[in-house]
């Protein structure tokens, strides 16, 4: 079969490759669509940051060269011999959380905590392929009113789902976010879902702010100026309830931590290394800090939220590509295009 895999940075391509026999507790699916994620364009650019390269990852027991792709959905294939209540035909989506079922963590439901924590895709072979191979506790059955469009976007929308449910947000209060990329855009969505109506967000492409508007946002404001706290500021001048960094960036954790009022909320969800805070204004305001990371328990209220008509998650997807030309259709043009905000590669043909 065909898949994208990663051999270290810049050296990524579709080879043939054979899918490993299937074990007693997996499932094998046949892949419809697999959306391109910023962590993949981090591994191609100048990787590896997650994916085991010296050593094997303690569940997959996969390394370096791996197959890419993490959000992922499809329809399933054969079923090992241990695997109940999913059939061949069934159309899935994959949570492509590992979780080992026995550490503290995940004795306690928080599996996205657990010790050997990683992703299909990153440390084990993941979606960009025909099929793959995947445990079935990572499955989720699929309404035949949810498009596999739709279920190509499910993991960055759990994402951001669980970024707003580690907040306390509430109808009637407002939020900020900053970074309009796929979580930023979904944070809009799924808040605007949940009842907020008073949603800023900044960023510095005007086509990702003009998006944003579309989704949701009530106002938006340019990252690229000097002076855009005084814009922020002006427009609520009492401060925001939450704010959501979804970039990753020491500029915009400072920002969001002046963005909000006393007793207000910053959720970070951009990944970053060490940063500077300013502990004293942070501890005057009686601020919460707090992080957001992957996701749990959230993946069947956005399928019930899809299948209901009331959540389009696909408004995201700005381009359909075939695994043949993932790299410079897909890869590339996300680098280099910042109007392309989702796109959902396709092994062999585009599915609705």
């Amino acid at each position: 079969m065909q898949a994208l895999r990663w051999h270290n940075a810049k050296n990524i391509k579709v080879e043939s490759v054979e899918l490993s026999p299937i074990k007693p507790d997996e499932v094998e699916v046949s892949v419809a669509y697999c959306g391109i994620c910023g962590s993949d364009l981090h591994e191609y650019i100048d990787g590896p940051h997650a994916i085991p390269v010296n050593s094997c990852h303690p569940i997959s027991g996969a390394y370096a060269p791996i197959t890419l792709g993490h959000e992922f959905c499809g329809t399933v294939s054969q079923v090992g011999a241990e695997v109940v209540g999913i059939n061949v035909g069934d159309r899935v989506a994959v949570e492509p959380e590992y979780r080992c079922g026995h550490c503290q963590y995940c004795k306690k439901g928080q599996y996205n905590l657990c010790e050997s924590m990683g992703f299909i895709g990153l440390m084990g072979n993941g979606g960009f392929a025909s099929k793959v191979n995947v445990p079935s506790y990572m499955l989720h059955l699929l309404p035949n009113n949810v498009s596999f469009e739709q279920a190509g976007v499910l993991e960055p929308a759990a994402v951001a789902l669980h970024a707003i449910n580690q907040s306390s947000l509430q109808v009637g209060q407002s939020c900020i976010v900053y970074g309009l990329g796929p979580i930023g855009l979904l944070i809009i969505i799924l808040a605007k879902l949940k009842g907020i109506e008073n949603i800023c967000a900044v960023d510095m492409s005007e086509e990702r702010r003009s998006f944003a508007k579309k989704l949701g946002a009530t106002a938006t404001f340019d990252a690229k100026k000097s002076d855009v706290m005084s814009d922020i500021e002006m427009y609520m001048p009492s401060g925001y309830d939450v704010a959501f960094e979804a970039v990753g960036h020491q500029a915009t954790l400072t920002n969001s931590i002046h963005s909000v009022k006393k007793g207000g909320e910053v959720i970070l969800v951009g990944l970053m290394g060490d940063v500077t805070i300013n502990a004293f204004y942070l501890v005057n305001n009686e601020i919460k800090l707090i992080s957001s990371v992957g996701y749990r328990n959230v993946y069947p209220e956005l399928i019930q939220y899809i299948s209901q008509g009331t959540l389009d998650i696909a408004q995201i997807v700005t381009k359909k590509v075939l695994l043949d030309n993932v790299v410079e259709e897909g890869f590339e043009s996300l680098i280099k295009d910042k109007s392309q905000i989702k796109v959902l590669v396709s092994p062999a043909e585009f599915i609705s």
